[in-house]
This record gives C-alpha cells, structure tokens and sequence, in this order.
C-alpha cells in the first residue's frame, strides 16, 4: 500500500525550510527582486547552516543523508518564498551534486562532493548555450586533449549561479569527427573549477524574472582541465546531461508546486480582504472558481512529484513519472500565477503585492529543463511506443542503497535530521 502521511524526518525539514523562508528571507525577498540583486550570505549561507545544500548526499559525503522526498520538499518550501531558491538547490544539488554521486570517482566525490554538499563550495550546471537549449547536440563547446589535460573552448548561457559558483559541471565535444555527425557520443562531462586560466564570468541583466537570484554567462579560452576531471567516460556526457535533467526537473516540479500554492494563499488572503459591489470578492462565483483551480492544481502537482521521490527512494527509474510532473506542475503555476493577477486587479499589476513576482517567475520554468512542447512529446512518445527508456551505465543510488559509482566503489548513506 502506498502511504501518504510524512515520516517524522520530511515533516522536520518541511518546517525548518519553512520557517527559516518565511523569517531569514521572505522579509526581503521583495527588496532583493527589485534591486536585481543575490544575497549570496544571506541565501547560501542560511541555506549551508540549514544542511539543505546536502540535503539527500549521503553524510560520508558531507551531505545529511535524508531521502529524495526530503529534497522535494525543500523545493517546495523554498519556491514558496520565491523562485530564486529553489533555482540553487536545483542547480546546485539536484543537477550537479547528484550527478557526481550517482557517475563520479571516489577522488572526485572527496574532492568536489563533499565541500559542495557541507555548503563550503556552490555547484553550477553548464550545458545551454547561445545557440543550444533544447536541441544539447547543438552545443560548440569543445574540449581538445593535450597530453594528460583537455583544452575546452565555447561559452555557456542562461547558466545560474555563473557569477556565484565555484565548480561546474561542463559539457563539451570530445570528438569533432562526432560533432559533425551530430552523434552524442562525441560529447564528454568535465568538473571544471573557477580559478581555471581562461575561465571567465558575467551576468545576464535583461531577464524580467527570478530577480532575486544570479544567472549569466562564462567562456573558456583553452581552459586547461585535468584528464582526472571528466566525469564518466570520454564519450558519456549526453547520458550524464539528461541523467542530471531527472534530478533537476524533479526539483522544478516540486518548486513550481510550491508557486502554485504560493498563488494561492495569496490569493485567498485578498479575495477575503476586498469587497466589490458590497461583498468580499470571494463571494464571487468566479473568483471561487480560480481559486478552486488553483488547489486542485495543487494537489494533483504534489502527488505527481510525490510519486517520483517516491521512484527515486526505491531506486526505479523515473524519467517519464519525472517529466510528467515537470510539466504539469510548471504549466499549472503559469496558470496560477495568471489567475493570482486577475483576483487581484490592478493591485497584481504592481509589485506592492506578491503575485507579479510569481507572474514574473512562473514562466522561466515552462521553458527551461524541457519546454512544455518537449515535454508533451516526450510523453506522447512514451504512450505511441517511439520512446523507451534503457539502463544507463550508472543510476541514481536508492535511499538507503548502495549503488556502484564510475569506478565500481560503493558507499552507503546515514540519516540524520536535518540542522535546525
């Protein structure tokens, strides 16, 4: 049978987030947003204290070995507050710690994992390029070997945390023979430090959301990275690239029903504090029927990531329950946070109230880690039989389980609560 109610441990991190949002940040969040402006101590460093940088890396990794529903929840809480944060635990934890868990070395785990899952270095993700965002073969990043080191070259866009990172995951051609072929096994993974000669950072000022948090661009200029940095194999990188987008879309799942129920208690709030033709407008049937969506829409996205921790927990694949839930929860914040502006009349207009920012926000989600029309496909395909998800080489490890990593060591994670 398959249990709803939250064990003891997710219901501590589901307050702790909460109640460390609602005091350290959502008092700032809006002076944060309207000065374009990430408040990297006050952001990375509550969430380091809280142990949510770590959140579901195993403790001998530095992480707190709570389960991936843990790390769902804390999505949701923090989206709550504003999308901003749960863009760091994506980026961060699901997209780049995740994926040195489940494809690195045991040297790369020590050197790189357990510094960024303790908080004491940030993780980025770099695959999206000027020209590639949904197509990935179309990235012209490459990396030419020399010797025991790879020379990379390109530069990446619309990457969060470019200016704030210290690591990143990088992806990159390895075979130029296969980058003309468009063959997805020419591209490689690399661990790639900011104090690499030749790298170099900048942030995009033109975006009209998430403007509490920091997204940008690097280049590389035959940036010299150690033939020990690669991740996987030569050759793996496309694998590790969407291997990555399972843990990442799950957290934008979770984050955008956290959004969801942020439009909707707002929502709430003023339909009971305003009146319109002598009554509050909640009163008005139509207004009722916003709201009303707004909750199912709630609830049907909650479950839906629900069921891919769920997945995850039991160490069974989940690409396909994972994009569901991506979609759905994403379109369905767009959704919300339209409605959130309508009940709120020419107040949601302005940014004296919080539904703008949602509004603002909501979109970036709907395009990024698979826009809604890839997603649509992807699960058309699934149910017309042209799509069929294989084994990978390496697989996110079960909570609790004891996956091999690229070097054929294994690791088991503990439990312990969450700092608080």
């Amino acid at each position: 049978m398959i249990g709803f109610d939250l064990t003891d441990e997710q219901r501590l991190v589901e307050q702790s987030v909460r109640e460390w949002g609602g005091k350290e940040v959502a008092p700032h969040i809006r002076e944060l947003d309207r000065a374009h402006r990430f408040d990297r101590d006050r952001i990375l460093g509550g969430m380091a204290r809280l142990g949510l940088l770590g959140v579901c890396v195993p403790q001998e990794y530095g992480g707190a070995g709570l389960d991936y529903v843990c790390l769902g929840l804390a999505s949701e809480e923090l989206e709550y507050v504003d999308t901003s944060l749960r863009v760091v635990m994506s980026v961060h934890t699901g997209l780049n710690c995740l994926s040195l868990l489940t494809w690195g070395t045991e040297a790369q785990k020590q050197r790189y994992l357990v510094p960024q899952a303790q908080g004491e270095k940030i993780a980025g993700y770099a695959l999206t390029e000027p020209a590639a965002g949904s197509d990935a073969r179309a990235i012209q990043a490459t990396a030419v070997k020399k010797g025991d080191r790879y020379l990379l070259n390109g530069e990446k866009s619309w990457i969060s945390l470019a200016d704030v990172a210290d690591h990143f995951l990088v992806f990159a051609w390895t075979d130029l023979a296969k980058k003309q072929q468009r063959d997805p096994s020419g591209i490689s993974a690399f661990i790639l430090e900011r104090g690499f000669k030749g790298f170099s950072s900048g942030p995009m000022k033109e975006k009209w959301g998430i403007l509490a948090g920091n997204t940008g661009f690097f280049t590389m200029d035959q940036v010299e990275v150690p033939e020990e940095n690669i991740l996987g194999r030569p050759g793996e990188g496309f694998k590790i690239a969407m291997s990555a987008l399972d843990q990442g879309r799950y957290t934008v799942a979770a984050g955008a029903t956290g959004l969801i129920r942020a439009c909707r208690d707002a929502s709430v709030r003023y339909a009971k504090a305003r009146t319109t033709f002598g009554v509050e407008i909640a009163q008005h049937q139509l207004v009722k029927e916003m709201i009303a969506k707004m909750e199912s829409d709630y609830q049907a996205a909650r479950l839906l990531w629900l069921r891919s921790g769920w997945l995850k927990n039991d160490g069974r694949r989940n690409t396909r329950e994972t994009g569901l839930a991506k979609w759905f929860a994403t379109v369905a914040s767009e959704r919300a946070a339209g409605d959130a502006v309508q009940i709120h009349g020419a107040n949601g207009y302005s940014d004296e109230y919080p539904v703008g920012r949602f509004y603002r926000n909501c979109k970036a989600a709907v395009i990024y880690e698979g826009t809604r029309e890839i997603h649509a496909i992807m699960q058309a395909d699934y149910l017309l039989g042209y799509r069929d998800d294989r084994p990978a080489r390496c697989e996110l490890q079960p909570y609790g389980g004891r996956p091999p990593s690229s070097d054929d060591r294994r690791s088991t994670p503990g439990r312990p609560a969450i700092n608080h």
